[in-house]
């Protein structure tokens, strides 16, 4: 498939889907969101496809939403936003998940694969919701992040104010969200908001290095199931993750890759994780 606003490419069991709109700090567009879409759903049907990894082209992750777009929606002349509560459904291929990870944007859970949010510079509005919705995030020691919304008379948009508490707590979200100040990455690191943060000429060095690892050392069922489990657990008891923890067991037992996670340990070689 070809794409006018993203690039994407896979090279040793990573898909890196970039952000291809440089001049605009990778402004999103709807464009953007139908293109990213469909490299997820690409990535998840790629048996060669381990590891995804989300980044911006040039200076920038995500500046949020096009200004034009913005614009035309005050003029009027922008066709009606898809509304929130429609549900596009999960990724085809995806991770069986509950309605709440099928709606416009939180659909990143529903991809069976890890994805890795690359924050190359700026990151706000839009933009940080959808590095939110990666499993891990990584960013350059020069990124800086905003919620924006507050500053655009907007309000907390497509599940971040599930997503903020979620990830930082209460009293960081609410301080993100109502001020819609700048935070640069070493607070970020420190709030828990990014994974690790590196010096920006290391930076893509060190994410490539975490996302091989996981790519050529780790079971890809074990993903998959581990992903489920992790988000469903957000909506469940203790108790009721605890039961779905106790009825994935057997299956890992009598699995490929559980033969050959105790095989490859045992024998002291490389693993060959086959997904099954």
């Amino acid at each position: 498939m070809s794409y006018s606003e993203i690039i994407y490419q896979v090279e040793r069991r990573i898909a890196t889907i970039t952000l291809n709109r440089p001049d605009q700090l990778n402004a999103w567009t709807r464009t953007m969101e139908t293109e990213v879409r469909a490299a997820m759903t690409q990535a998840t049907a790629d048996d060669d496809v381990r590891v995804i990894v989300l980044t911006g082209a040039g200076r920038g992750f995500c500046a949020g939403a096009d200004m034009n777009l913005l614009n035309s929606v005050i003029d009027g002349d922008a066709a009606p936003r898809a509304p929130e509560n429609a549900q596009p459904g999960g990724i085809a291929g995806g991770l069986d998940m509950p309605p709440d990870f099928h709606l416009r944007y939180a659909y990143f859970p529903t991809v069976p694969k890890p994805i890795i949010a690359a924050i190359n510079g700026p990151a706000a509005g839009l933009g940080l919701i959808m590095a939110l919705y990666c499993d891990v995030r990584f960013a350059a020691d020069n990124a800086v992040f905003t919620t924006a919304f507050s500053r655009r008379g907007l309000i907390a948009e497509h599940g971040v104010s599930w997503l903020l508490p979620a990830l930082i707590g209460h009293g960081h979200a609410l301080d993100l969200l109502l001020s819609a100040r700048k935070v640069r990455a070493p607070e970020a690191l420190s709030m828990g908001l990014i994974n690790q943060m590196h010096p920006q000429d290391e930076f893509m060095t060190a994410v490539y290095a975490y996302a091989e690892e996981m790519a050529t050392m780790v079971s890809p069922r074990s993903i998959g199931v581990m992903k489920r489990q992790v988000y469903r657990a957000t909506l469940q008891s203790l108790e009721e993750a605890t039961m779905v923890a106790n009825g994935e067991m057997p299956g890992s037992f009598v699995s490929e890759d559980f033969k050959e996670g105790v095989a490859h340990f045992v024998e002291r070689r490389a693993a060959n994780f086959s997904g099954r």
